[in-house]
């Protein structure tokens, strides 16, 4: 189960990416954290069905996610289809 700081950490993380996201019309919504350390979370609105959401994924919140909790195994988004 995932830690008091390390779930402060990870949503820290997204609400200082989520002014970018929703300058383009987006948002992000953390989902849960799996007990073996997965992040899932849900990109909302037009990040959902951009062309550009592996880019946003792995570039932006994933690098973001991994060096404010560098223990996580892996970020992944539920509706990345």
């Amino acid at each position: 189960m995932a830690t008091p700081d390390l779930q402060h950490r990870i949503q820290s993380t997204l609400d200082e990416l989520r002014p970018y996201l929703k300058a383009d019309g987006g948002d992000i919504r953390l989902v849960e954290i799996t007990d073996d350390l997965v992040v899932r979370i849900e990109l909302l609105g037009a990040c959902a069905d951009c062309s550009m959401i592996n880019m946003t994924l792995k570039g932006g919140v994933e690098s973001a996610l991994k060096k404010a909790a560098p223990e996580l195994k892996a970020i992944e988004a539920i509706n990345l289809v």
